[in-house]
């Protein structure tokens, strides 16, 4: 069980916990990294298939190239929005990726465990939802560690895969810049920049059958 403190302990990083994109040069010790990555290695896996790999990146060369892959994406999708919400993306920014001392591929195996895993024959996605689940615990472990991440969504996976080598039946699910900043908002970033807001959850719960509060 857990004292009280450390149940609050978890909420409260739960709830603060932030997509950042401005990182400090300061380099993370190795040990705290370490502790981080086991965190996601720890994450709940469907049929404990463990699908995940890290790919640890530090070069400032390999960093421009994935910048460059995730700018050239922003720009393409700008054209979906319009007015200020294109205003608003297109400032959304990416510069975390060159910034942070380390960016991390996170990749999914969808052959890891085999052609029988428990629960991936009837629910194929389970091992990319496996994978999201070992990111989340290491954005939890970052914030719990004094450390900031950003999640960088937008690139096409062939890219990726031709920057860092990836094999093609590899899926590289993410790239996720991690380090120290100066800059950790009280709200997400997309809230304070008035893009979305957040829902009630009262409207998202329903009893018994879709529909039904």
């Amino acid at each position: 069980m857990f004292s009280n403190e450390e149940r609050d302990s978890i909420y409260k990083v739960i709830y603060n916990r932030r997509d950042i994109r401005s990182f400090l040069s300061t380099p993370i010790p190795e040990n705290t990294l370490h502790k981080i990555l086991n965190a996601a290695h720890h994450a709940p896996s469907v049929g404990f298939m463990q699908p995940w790999n890290f790919i640890l990146i530090s070069s400032d060369e390999v960093k421009e190239k994935l910048a460059w892959a995730a700018e050239k994406e922003r720009q393409a999708l700008a054209i979906h929005y319009d007015g200020e919400k294109e205003m608003k993306f297109l400032d959304l920014k990416i510069e975390g990726l060159k910034e942070a001392p380390i960016t991390i591929c996170v990749t999914c195996d969808p052959t890891r465990g085999g052609s029988h895993v428990l629960g991936r024959n009837s629910i194929p996605e389970t091992d990319i939802l496996s994978t999201a689940c070992a990111i989340q615990n290491m954005w939890l472990a970052s914030c719990a560690e004094g450390l900031a991440m950003g999640w960088v969504s937008f690139y096409k996976k062939n890219d990726i895969r031709d920057i860092l080598e990836i094999p093609p039946h590899i899926d590289p699910i993410a790239l996720i810049s991690i380090g120290y900043t100066n800059d950790y908002p009280e709200k997400p970033i997309l809230e304070l920049a008035k893009w979305e807001k957040r829902r009630s959850l009262e409207h998202l719960i329903f009893e018994n059958k879709w529909g039904r509060n």
